[in-house]
């Protein structure tokens, strides 16, 4: 918000034009106003909340003014009701406030019991807080209350800015007055604080969490008396709370309350505000989704960075220290966020990546699962990194400086390395030749024979050492019946590193199916492949296709099918093959199907050209000299 705009409202003779004139002429006008004041503009100054401009409005009650009036009441952020006598007051709950709610305008209304240096000796705090409380607590619009005097300049400036802070910082949505409690969503903000600032997650803020809380929501140090005061203060409110080891959530919480109840409520704003919270106590839109754009055939892919905090989260929140994270520890970390993403739902995670024998997920199969979770849908990673509190090494870094974009791979034929280090595999073959079972096996579960057929895609994802040691992540993902859909799918293909043709060699019908596949989509020749025949442990059949799958694969002068068996203890080394095709994809493709590269063929015709033209030029000098 750039500009607040004031409506000055009341009964005739309460003072609001001598109110606007004794703010901008910084004196009393003496002088009886007779007409209303043009309207004034004040540029932002030092002091002025979230830097707005304001614009104050003066109005007239009279009955034939009443088009302008409501006219200016609509166009309004806030309203000044000014009343100065027991009649006007009256009238502040017996006509204007109804007069507001009939108009259908939803702005806070700022209290001005004004005149006050005619009020005598029974101008004191209880008498203020008897008299306007009621109203108050009758019309919930009304952001705030204050007593001034044009005449002795008393509150005059103060008026004015509850006004634009009633705008600027609303009390509204913080604090329910009737129920003297935080409003949920408040709660649920700071709550949400709390836990980001509580970095090595006890539950209390200890001296240091605070200082680190203090510079990042205001700005500035906290000093220890500062710090002693808040202790003792929240000491007194909640008397259970025990700050020898810092602020717990309840004390933390209940000091927020005391800032609401005490007129304080800008404190919370700046808090939450710095903290990326909107007026709706929502997340910015530009914080959960900050521009990251992913050029054609390049991938997302974790940073170091991005690593590093995924792994220090996993870390902080394995409070047992047995290497996995069980349901609650899991709810604990994913606290301030809506929960798991809703793609590891549909995906029955943890089922998708490296478990304990107990089933929680080991921080191998967490660092692989954010990994692919990256690279899949590289939004819902940022969308995270700022629930859970992501900082990068410099203060304005946004959660992008965990992500990197790869180098484009256009040319797949072309030897060399992919420079990616997170590649997808899709798994295709006939139903029933163990896919499932090579899943399984990837992330090390153990061998189940009874038959499940995959109707939905399934995906696994795991770390791959290569030989020299270098390390990458390696998505499987078996398509089931959605196998036809995706193969059709030019993105989905443009995506993939890898396909892995896998047949059932012990069923004589398994590898008709990938013949098959190849005849309906010839695209799929614009991919790397691997072809594996499963069920290496029982004996071979031959297969009922026209050529079998040695003679097959030799015709396209590619690589024989590697023979494997998920109860095998070799199985991995299928695993490092797949990583390794799909990082030099031009060592998985029909060798006869490869251009030549004539390059060096075009170079040494060029030169034998430039020679041959030179000797001609030589031989024609000298027969002319002749």
């Amino acid at each position: 918000m750039t500009t607040v705009r004031i409506c000055v409202c009341g009964d005739e003779g309460t003072g609001k034009s001598s109110l606007i004139a004794s703010l901008v002429k910084d004196v009393f006008v003496s002088n009886k106003i007779q007409s209303v004041l043009p309207q004034v503009t004040i540029p932002p100054t030092i002091g002025t909340p979230e830097n707005v401009t304001t614009t104050i409005v003066d109005t007239s009650a009279r009955p034939q003014d009443r088009t302008t009036l409501r006219k200016e009441i609509r166009k309004c952020n806030v309203i000044l009701l000014v009343y100065a006598d027991h009649y006007s007051y009256e009238r502040v709950a017996l006509f204007w406030m109804p007069y507001f709610r009939s108009l259908g305008v939803n702005v806070p209304v700022v209290l001005c019991a004004n005149k006050s240096d005619l009020a005598g000796s029974g101008n004191t705090p209880q008498v203020i807080e008897e008299e306007m409380l009621p109203v108050m607590a009758e019309f919930r619009e009304i952001d705030s209350c204050i007593r001034t005097s044009a005449k002795e300049q008393h509150n005059v400036i103060d008026v004015f800015y509850l006004c634009q802070k009633a705008v600027t910082h609303p009390i509204a949505p913080l604090y329910d007055h009737k129920e003297g409690q935080l409003k949920p969503a408040c709660m649920a903000a700071l709550k949400r604080v709390f836990y980001l600032c509580d970095k090595d997650q006890d539950g209390y803020l200890n001296d240091q969490e605070m200082h680190d809380f203090q510079a990042k929501s205001f700005d500035k140090p906290l000093s220890p008396g500062e710090l002693e005061n808040i202790k003792s203060t929240v000491s007194k409110a909640v008397p259970t709370s025990n700050t020898e080891n810092g602020l717990d959530l309840q004390g933390f919480l209940q000091l927020n309350k005391l800032y609401a109840e005490k007129g304080r409520h800008e404190t919370i704003w700046i808090i939450l505000r710095k903290h990326h919270y909107t007026d709706s106590l929502s997340l910015e839109d530009s914080f959960l989704l900050p521009r990251f754009d992913v050029p054609d055939y390049a991938s997302a892919e974790l940073s170091p960075a991005g690593y590093r905090f995924f792994m220090d989260l996993f870390l902080t929140f394995d409070k047992d220290n047995d290497g996995g994270l069980n349901d609650q520890e899991l709810a604990a970390l994913f606290a301030p966020t809506p929960g798991l993403p809703q793609s590891w739902v549909e995906t029955c995670f943890p089922s998708t990546t490296v478990r304990t024998e107990a089933g929680h997920i080991t921080l191998q199969g967490w660092l692989a699962q954010w990994s692919m979770t990256t690279f899949l849908e590289p939004k819902t990673t940022l969308e995270y990194l700022a629930y859970l509190g992501f900082e990068g090494p410099n203060a304005r870094d946004s959660t992008t400086a965990a992500l990197k974009v790869t180098k484009p791979r256009k040319r797949r034929r072309r030897p060399g390395r992919v420079e990616r280090n997170v590649v997808l595999c899709y798994l295709v073959g006939s139903a029933g030749a163990g896919k499932s079972s090579l899943l399984d096996a990837f992330l090390n579960r153990p061998f189940d024979s009874l038959y499940h057929p995959t109707i939905k895609p399934r995906r696994a994802v795991n770390s791959v050492e290569l030989h020299g040691g270098k390390q990458y992540y390696l998505i499987l993902e078996e398509l089931g019946e959605l196998e036809p859909a995706i193969l059709e799918n030019h993105a989905k293909l443009d995506a993939c590193d890898l396909i892995c043709y896998a047949y059932d060699s012990s069923e004589p019908d398994s590898f008709a199916h990938i013949v098959d596949l190849r005849k309906r989509y010839p695209q799929l020749d614009e991919l790397p492949a691997i072809y594996t025949a499963l069920k290496a442990d029982r004996d071979k059949t031959t297969q009922r296709s026209e050529l079998q799958p040695d003679a097959y694969t030799s015709a396209l002068d590619m690589a024989a099918p590697r023979h494997v068996s998920v109860t095998w203890h070799s199985i991995s080394e299928l695993f490092v093959a797949l990583a390794e095709a799909a990082t030099h994809p031009s060592t998985a493709f029909p060798k006869s199907e490869e251009p030549p590269d004539r390059t060096s063929l075009y170079m040494a015709l060029g030169a034998t050209s430039c020679a041959a033209l030179a000797a001609f030029m030589i031989w024609r000098r000298s027969t002319n000299a002749m």
